[in-house]
């Protein structure tokens, strides 16, 4: 099995994010997302906000210390809203903070992400 170095997988994992965000942004162009009566947010900011969670997504995917395939984010209006799991209090720490030192960030809720109750040991990903 062939080792890929932690540059390649981030560069991996920010394409694929920056894909999956490029998507909605269309979907923007072509649908007034205001008007889904499935849409309970309604946001002032819609591109914007998207940008925003790309780009938490893919610094918290290179923070150390950080599981960030165990975060969930959501932005709203610049408010950016982390939900899921870490491993210990100094990798929540070290998420809010890197999410609160992206451009557009107006506030970071951190409510939702709590460490791990479980006793076993984080495993490294082969």
């Amino acid at each position: 099995m062939k080792t890929i170095h932690r540059s390649t997988a981030s560069f991996a994992l920010c394409s694929l994010l920056a894909m999956a965000a490029a998507a909605p942004v269309v979907a923007l162009e072509q649908d007034d997302p205001m008007n889904d009566p499935m849409n309970d947010q309604k946001s002032d900011q819609p591109v914007s906000d998207t940008w925003i969670t790309t780009k938490v997504k893919s610094e918290l995917a290179t923070t150390d210390g950080v599981k960030s395939m165990d975060i969930s984010v959501k932005t709203v209006n610049g408010v950016v809203t982390l939900t899921g799991t870490q491993p210990n209090p100094m990798a929540i720490q070290n998420a809010v903070a890197t999410a609160e030192k992206i451009k557009g960030v107006k506030r970071v809720d951190a409510t939702n992400l709590t460490v791990r109750n479980d006793t076993t040991k984080d495993r490294p990903h082969e």
